[in-house]
């Protein structure tokens, strides 16, 4: 049996021997998401985030501890396993589940949404606040004089840090533009009824956070929206003493 040799000439040998080979790209960080829904367990080292009454937040870890007008709707966190207190690894996405299956039914599903749209949906489902119903074949009240905001205090950069949706002829959104002038709290006041594109803003907004526009004034306070008008929650959510 014969072996034929091929010799390569030196210089090609040479090329291949000083020749740079590019690295093959590293491969990005392989990441898990968040499940779309967890399972919550009775009796697990869960904590719950309710709203309250004056518009803040509270949690236990007490399940019925959780006023029933605040189980519709809570945040729950596992303190052991942080990540699971968001969802997809949003910082800002939690998970949110009604309680009242949990404490029936010894557990119960949570799924992930916002955190703004939670902390709007968790107070819309309390007891609103002073408000006038709006309806189409409503019969209107005479206008009421509007409260003039120039003694609101103006933020540095101009932008209001409250946005009262309303009417003119509204007793409640009346008592809102007062309170909050009397206070020089900065707002926006924008009539729904006179301003299209007020209406269609505030339509998104509710939209996008599941609350119903059938009574004004809806009040947004740093993207939270409160149905109706109170002074303890927007207080509350402004961050001043009552």
């Amino acid at each position: 049996m014969r072996f034929r040799f091929v010799r390569v000439p030196l210089l090609i040998a040479i090329v291949g021997l000083g020749a740079c080979h590019r690295a093959a790209p590293d491969a990005p960080p392989s990441t898990t998401a968040m499940p779309a829904t967890i399972e919550v367990l009775k009796g697990g080292r869960w904590l719950f985030t309710y709203p309250e009454p004056a518009g803040t937040f509270a949690t236990t870890d007490k399940p019925e501890s959780v006023p029933t007008e605040a189980r519709g709707l809570v945040r729950v966190i596992d303190p052991s396993e942080p990540t699971k207190s968001q969802s997809q690894g949003a910082a800002d996405r939690v998970y949110v589940t009604n309680l009242n299956e949990l404490t029936e039914k010894g557990k119960a599903s949570a799924r992930g949404m916002s955190r703004e749209a939670f902390e709007t949906a968790a107070l819309a489902g309390l007891p609103g606040g002073q408000s006038s119903p709006y309806a189409a074949q409503q019969m209107r009240p005479a206008p009421m004089p509007a409260v003039d905001a120039g003694g609101a205090a103006p933020l540095q950069n101009g932008t209001p840090v409250v946005t009262i949706y309303g009417t003119s002829w509204c007793g409640a959104c009346r008592a809102a533009r007062e309170f909050l002038t009397e206070r020089k709290i900065p707002f926006a006041d924008k009539d729904v009824e006179r301003d299209p594109e007020a209406a269609r803003e505030l339509s998104a907004k509710a939209s996008k956070m599941g609350i119903p526009t059938d009574r004004v004034p809806i009040i947004d306070v740093r993207g939270v929206l409160l149905l109706g008008f109170d002074k303890a929650r927007i207080e509350a959510l402004l961050g001043q003493p009552t």
